[in-house]
């Protein structure tokens, strides 16, 4: 990712939260934001980053808006209404109140409205990875496993489901907000696993979209210091992320977390992640991604690969299939199991996902089965599913490391 586009997915929320905010229609200040990230995603390259690049943003925005409002008679006193709060002169360069709140950040109250009840959980997904984390609609739509001209009217609906809604552009009432943090936190989730296996593409990982995850994350934290899952979620993204830079070879190969360096690892946010995950469990039920936060830990603290604890890992995956019973858990629970029963005994419990669609026309149950086929001296099976998952993923770096398994077993 070039500069230029960090820049604009760092700036989008924020440039889109200003307009919400002051302006609301939200449904029309997101398209006219994303008309601006286009206009500077052309321009910008070519002309250099202006000097205020918020600023900028917000005028071509704010100008596209106005557009907007004058196209349509039915909206002549809603065009009056906007230019009466901006003044003629915002509507050419930025305001003078533009950079008047420079640290202000209304990402969180973004968040919480794109999660509003009146959208579906699939469409509040969508469209707050969209708005908020700055993903497009084609990496959307592969996280769901979907065509990406099945999301883009998903995120269209939700996008006019919140204005039917009349909603305002403010942190929801205590009442509701339970019922939206669910959805935040699997957004989030969504947005880092986007980040550190990215789903398409040469890159295996995309440090702006962890980043960000971890950055919204810690604010959701700070605003709801007493929700357990918050604090799971952002010490299960702490210890994950703290291997990043051992997961790649110098030429951007993927790197299993059994081979890897783990002097490499970074132990500040392995202490951070540990000592917060520690002090959650002791305080607050226990939920799903404390769990997956409590199984990195075990990881994290293991000095090599063959001195993890599989046993703890595994009593904490069947812990978590209870509380959250979906096929990936399965599949992870899979490879725990096999660690401590043997290879068969996993492969037993990946046929129960046969069935199953959504891990089935992905890439990981073939990947996972090889692996174990590999270590139950069948190299035959495993160069069949080595193969399999090269050709679901569309990610460069797990076509060439699969590929390479495949050929390695089949010497």
């Amino acid at each position: 990712m070039t500069q230029v586009e960090g820049l604009l997915r760092e700036l989008a929320p924020q440039v889109l939260g200003f307009l919400a905010r002051r302006h609301g229609q939200f449904d029309l200040c997101e398209d006219a934001v994303q008309e601006a990230l286009l206009a500077a995603a052309t321009q910008w390259p070519a002309d250099g980053v202006p000097a205020n690049p918020r600023g900028w943003l917000i005028t071509v925005a704010t100008r596209r808006l106005t557009d907007q409002f004058r196209s349509e008679a039915a909206r002549r006193r809603r065009e009056d209404s906007v230019a009466s709060m901006a003044g003629p002169e915002e509507l050419v360069a930025p305001g003078a109140d533009v950079d008047s709140a420079p640290d202000q950040d209304d990402t969180l109250t973004l968040l919480f409205l794109c999660c509003h009840p009146a959208v579906t959980p699939a469409s509040q997904v969508a469209l707050t990875l969209r708005a908020v984390g700055g993903l497009t609609t084609g990496e959307i739509a592969r996280a769901f496993m979907v065509p990406e001209a099945t999301m883009a009217p998903r995120i269209s609906r939700a996008k006019k489901s919140i204005k039917a809604a009349g909603s305002r552009f403010e942190m929801p009432p205590e009442e509701e907000r339970a019922d939206r943090m669910r959805v935040v936190l699997q957004v989030l989730y969504l947005i880092f696993n986007e980040g550190y296996t990215a789903s398409s593409g040469a890159e295996l990982q995309r440090l702006d979209l962890t980043s960000e995850a971890i950055r919204l994350t810690r604010m959701l934290r700070t605003a709801l210091p007493d929700d357990g899952e918050a604090a799971g979620l952002l010490a299960l993204m702490l210890l994950t992320d703290s291997r990043r830079t051992a997961r790649t070879t110098a030429d951007g190969g993927l790197i299993p977390i059994d081979e890897q360096d783990r002097t490499l690892w970074d132990r500040e946010q392995i202490e951070e992640g540990t000592t917060l995950i520690l002090a959650t469990l002791a305080q607050s039920a226990v939920g799903p991604y404390q769990v997956q936060a409590a199984i990195a830990a075990v990881h994290s603290e293991a000095p090599s690969a063959d001195k993890t604890d599989w046993n703890q890992i595994l009593s904490l995956y069947v812990l978590l299939e209870r509380l959250t019973p979906n096929p990936m858990v399965t599949l992870n629970r899979a490879v725990a199991l096999a660690q401590v029963e043997g290879p068969r005994a996993g492969l037993d419990l990946l046929a129960t996902l046969d069935g199953n669609k959504n891990i089935t026309e992905t890439h990981r149950l073939d990947a996972v089965r090889a692996h174990l086929y590999e270590r139950a001296g069948e190299p035959a099976k495993a160069h069949e599913h080595y193969l399999a998952a090269a050709r679901r993923t569309t990610s460069l770096p797990e076509q060439r490391y699969l590929q390479a398994k495949a050929a390695a077993v089949s010497v």
